[in-house]
């Protein structure tokens, strides 16, 4: 089943990262599925603490086409962790403000495991079974190359406090935190901030001027970059530049 761009209200509330597509007129804090970190609600908005396991890293894998539903349901029933973010958009029904949701990156998905976990889940035969294309592929890091054959990229890690900081942010029920492109934003040179007070209270990132607005980014890694909504120059304060990236 391909995955349509928004759920019907009684969609099951485990898929994505267990929100239901309409959440209604109020926008809690997020609250994931046991197969996702946890949340916690306070007055900042959202506090998110994944509780590292030295065994286990983030591995970013593809989603073929249409299939994230799919490829979530496959990892979680392997009794696996991973993380799909939503994008949430306000839409009014019959005069009623409602939350909708949508895959923030449709194509992506994270997954906290082992390396030798990440392996058998990309082997398993159930994968491919009855289909001509994979479900789930690795995403590589395209900066660096493997020690042992320069030839090749490793698959793509992220480090437990840039998954942290992403998570915080896309738990947010905001329907104005936006994934961009590097050429759709003009970056103040040096201005990598924290966010110290709001909703996006405690988000690491970089000034940016988004559509005339002032807004903060996280980038992920290189070419996965998300917005929050506004956010003004008082709501912030400028930090030492910091390292995210495995």
């Amino acid at each position: 089943m391909e995955d349509t761009t928004n759920l019907s209200p009684k969609a099951d509330a485990s898929l994505y990262n267990g929100q239901p597509s309409d959440t209604g007129s109020s926008c809690p804090s997020a609250r994931l599925t046991s197969c996702t970190p946890s949340i916690s609600k306070n007055k900042g908005g959202v506090s998110v603490e994944n509780v590292p396991d030295a065994s286990k890293q983030w591995f970013v894998l593809r989603v073929s086409y249409g299939r994230i539903i799919k490829a979530k349901a496959f990892i979680e029933a392997k009794r696996l962790e991973c993380y799909v973010p939503l994008q949430y958009k306000e839409v009014r029904k019959q005069g009623k403000k409602r939350i909708t949701t949508k895959p923030l990156l449709p194509s992506l998905i994270f997954l906290n495991a082992t390396a030798e976990q990440v392996e058998t889940l990309l082997h398993d035969n159930k994968v491919v079974a009855n289909e001509n294309r994979s479900l789930l592929s690795y995403y590589f890091d395209h900066t660096i190359h493997l020690q042992d054959n320069p030839n090749r990229n490793p698959p793509l890690i992220i480090r437990d406090e840039a998954m942290n900081n992403f998570i915080r942010l896309t738990s947010i029920k905001n329907p104005h935190i936006i994934p961009v492109t590097s050429n759709s934003i003009q970056f103040k040179l040096g201005d990598n901030v924290v966010v110290t007070e709001g909703e996006f209270k405690g988000i690491h990132g970089r000034v940016a001027r988004i559509a005339g607005q002032q807004r903060v980014v996280v980038e992920l890694f290189d070419g996965c970059l998300v917005a929050t909504a506004y956010v003004p120059k008082e709501a912030m304060r400028k930090e030492k530049l910091i390292t995210l990236l495995g």
